[in-house]
């Protein structure tokens, strides 16, 4: 399963690619060293809140748009995830999403 370092720097370079950039040019446009954008990218360390924006603002996204990595994640991992939702559902709501999933099943 990914951390969620992991899953922030696997966007940030999915984002990255999509524009064209090498590191380095990342690196330069936010002002880090190419290192430290490798270092994000294969989440070996998390850039500060105002790196975040630098790097969003670079790639011409909203902060919102890194951490949009939901399609990066495994199955199990949403699978997890909707456990964890469904079961802070109202008993009512819950029925309601099981009849939805059983729906999609058929």
């Amino acid at each position: 399963m990914k951390s969620m370092k992991e899953l922030l720097g696997a966007r940030i370079k999915e984002l990255r690619k999509a524009r064209g950039f090498s590191q380095e040019q990342l690196a330069e446009l936010v002002g880090v060293e190419p290192k430290h954008i490798s270092r994000i990218e294969v989440g070996g360390s998390y850039p500060s809140l105002n790196r975040v924006e630098l790097i969003a603002v670079a790639l011409g996204s909203q902060i919102k748009d890194l951490f949009d990595f939901m399609h990066l994640e495994t199955a199990d991992m949403r699978i997890v995830d909707i456990e964890a939702v469904v079961k802070s559902l109202k008993e009512d709501q819950q029925r309601l999403v099981y009849k939805i999933v059983c729906a999609f099943k058929e």
